[in-house]
Parts: C-alpha cells; sequence; structure tokens
C-alpha cells in the first residue's frame, strides 16, 4: 500500500490532534514528515505515544521514519 510521499499527513489516518500539532511546527506532508528523526518530534512536543503512532502508520504505508 503505497502512497505518495507528496500527500497530506492526514492520509496517513493519524490522529486529528497530532495532525494539528504538526501542522502548527509546518509539517503538512508526509515527505515534511519523514525528514524528521524522533528526538525532531520530541522536540515538537510530541509524546512517545504519539510518535509511536507516527512511526506505525508510515510503515503501514512502506515508509520509515527519517529514511527516503
Amino acid at each position: 500500500m503505497n502512497i505518495d510521499l507528496k500527500e497530506m499527513i492526514n492520509k496517513l489516518d493519524i490522529d486529528e490532534s497530532i495532525s494539528i500539532k504538526l501542522n502548527g511546527f509546518n509539517v503538512f506532508t508526509i515527505s515534511d514528515l519523514i525528514k524528521l528523526k524522533r528526538t525532531d518530534l520530541k522536540e515538537l512536543n510530541l509524546t512517545p505515544s504519539e510518535i509511536k503512532q507516527i512511526i506505525i502508520k508510515l510503515e503501514l504505508h512502506g515508509i520509515d521514519l527519517n529514511k527516503k
């Protein structure tokens, strides 16, 4: 189930609260998101469970965080 990296992050079906937090830091597309590391996400005040959800949703679409 491949997804276009130019798609908006809401295509990942992550919680809306996570999406809102990411949008507040100008992370709108999947391409923007995968450029970040786990530590970057922590600095954006995301909780460990929110980060885990992002990682799982990316992996479900065949994408690794911080991997091209």
